[in-house]
């Protein structure tokens, strides 16, 4: 999930709203004689002519990485920028076409797809080069693709750099720091087994680590299991160091999630695949409980590409692309109303969640905690649902939420990214501030713990309060991970804009990376962690 805004700025255009790009093509087009003569400089001198030089116009459209939305609005004001540029390989595409497809061949998961899956994927997302575009981007920018992340797993963290290395650290019982030992490592360990490899994202589960390459290779270590991670006999053999999931050789993956009861994989194509939890039709097959093959997530979403999967407990939600927008589905374990369809039951198939619209949110992140769910909207408003134990929903109460409801207190915070752990949530706003709320246990909020006259320790808190602590970094955050796990204490990481680290919360296992920590088994105040990530 990203932080970091488009380095480029919007352009504005008078009288065009900035609406999702099928809705800005699908517009009428207005006649604006002046600006036509201005694109092809039919009679006055000093004037650029764009249909003398479209390379020019197509180097710069690309150089400057102008956005999906950016693209339509030059098609809708101007006719140059609609007509067929005669380029290859499309002759009849527009010159905005073309960048938006030049800007997709930068992407490592869109470079070594074949014309076939190409003009697939095209066809999936809406018929437009602009818009695989914005599906390519959105899961970018949901899950920093290709950049910088950490994660603060259940007792283990992984930290990877820009350059696709990837640090472990922390328990190590199963081998899920990938060194070839169970020993536990107190600070930042390179694994030096996957050299050659770049590695573009990574999830942490109870005893497992997950890791997606840019090539779509899924590599697993620690427990041999992709369900019931906490407990149980699965998982009894243990793997050490970095190995290819050979059920997954066939698919392109892009981004894994692990749940207690089951782990999610998303293809580049956004098609989800499960594994296990397949008794009773949990999640829309009928398996055994230990089943290793990857089984496509059916119903609603099988011709919808997916641009996120976030894992809870026992469900899963899927923020889908559609033409018109995105929108959230979820599956699974209903109790508490984490679905979002305004009820407390199951879901075998995925279901669209509906209130969004109501609200008139588009949403943009989703984060699933253990209990409880929140999405950011492209308006920077934040919703949250489910159980609402210890105020870890915002809304200054412990009340469960069935349908999303928005976070009245953070009306005046523009938020951008949205972390979610066992009854916690943290959310980043634009300028890079932090705010948390929900359960303060093992300090992982971030917060200093408000003592009564009687001794008693009140770490909780029922509405969204700024991490001063991380002010004194003086630096923008862009990423927050903590761990969602019911069976683990919490700990938290920030990240910077720079690629430093920072860690606070729970660290009796060298989960922070920091050190042993001196008669203490946590650390309130973030401390900077030993590994640079930029």
């Amino acid at each position: 999930m990203d932080a970091t805004a488009s380095e480029s700025q919007a352009i504005q255009y008078r009288d065009i709203s900035d609406q999702p790009v099928a809705a800005v093509v699908a517009s009428p087009i207005r006649t604006f004689q002046r600006q036509t003569r201005h694109c092809f400089g039919d009679t006055i001198p000093g004037e650029f002519p764009l249909a003398a030089s479209p390379s020019i116009v197509l180097h710069v459209l690309t150089s400057c990485n102008f956005t999906p939305q950016d693209l339509a609005k030059l098609e809708a004001t101007c006719s140059f920028f609609r007509q067929p540029a005669n380029f290859d390989p499309d002759q009849e595409l527009s010159v905005t076409e073309i960048a938006a497809l030049d800007m997709c061949q930068k992407r490592a998961i869109f470079k070594p797809m074949t014309p076939e899956e190409r003009q697939d994927l095209k066809r999936k997302c809406g018929g437009s080069w602009k818009l695989v575009l914005c599906f390519l981007l959105a899961g970018e920018i949901c899950c920093r693709r290709e950049k910088s992340q950490a994660i603060a797993g259940p007792g283990h963290s992984i930290a990877v750099t820009s350059e696709g290395e990837v640090h472990t650290f922390g328990s190590n019982i199963n081998g899920q720091l990938g060194h070839g030992t169970t020993e536990e490592e107190w600070r930042p360990r390179l694994i030096r087994s996957l050299q050659g490899v770049r590695i573009i994202q990574a999830a942490a589960g109870a005893g497992r680590t997950m890791l997606i390459s840019d090539a779509g290779q899924v590599y697993a270590f620690g427990k041999d299991s992709f369900g019931e991670a906490e407990w149980g006999g699965q998982g009894s053999n243990l793997v050490t160091t970095p190995r290819l999931v050979e059920s997954l050789k066939g698919i392109f993956v892009v981004q894994a999630a692990i749940g207690n009861f089951f782990t999610a994989v998303l293809s580049r194509e956004g098609r989800v695949y499960t594994f296990c939890w397949g008794t009773d039709g949990k999640l829309g097959h009928h398996t055994e409980p230990n089943d290793v093959e990857p089984r496509p997530l059916l119903g609603a979403l099988e011709n919808v590409p997916v641009v996120q999967i976030a894992a809870g407990y026992c469900y899963l939600l899927a923020l889908a692309f559609e033409p018109s927008g995105m929108s959230v589905y979820s599956v699974g374990c209903g109790l508490g109303g984490k679905l979002g369809h305004g009820a407390k039951t199951d879901e075998r198939y995925p279901r669209l969640i509906e209130q969004f619209r109501h609200l008139n949110v588009q949403p943009m992140v989703v984060a699933a905690g253990a209990w409880h769910a929140a999405v950011v909207g492209r308006d920077g408003r934040v919703c949250t649902w489910g159980w609402g134990r210890y105020g870890c929903l915002g809304h200054g109460d412990e009340e469960c939420e069935l349908v999303p409801k928005v976070v009245e207190s953070l009306n005046n915070v523009k938020a951008v990214h949205v972390a979610t752990g066992d009854y916690t949530t943290f959310v980043v706003s634009e300028a890079g501030e932090v705010y948390s709320f929900g359960c303060g246990e093992s300090a992982s909020l971030g917060h200093v713990a408000i003592v009564d006259a009687q001794g008693n320790r009140h770490t909780n808190v029922l509405s969204p309060a700024l991490v001063t602590s991380l002010k004194q970094v003086n630096e923008k955050i862009v990423q927050i991970s903590l761990t969602n796990s019911i069976y683990w204490n919490a700990h938290t990481f920030a990240l910077t804009e720079s690629g430093k680290l920072y860690a606070f919360g729970a660290g009796d296992k060298g989960q922070l990376g920091i050190g042993p920590i001196a008669n203490q088994t946590e650390k309130q105040n973030p401390e900077q962690v030993d590994v640079d990530l930029s």
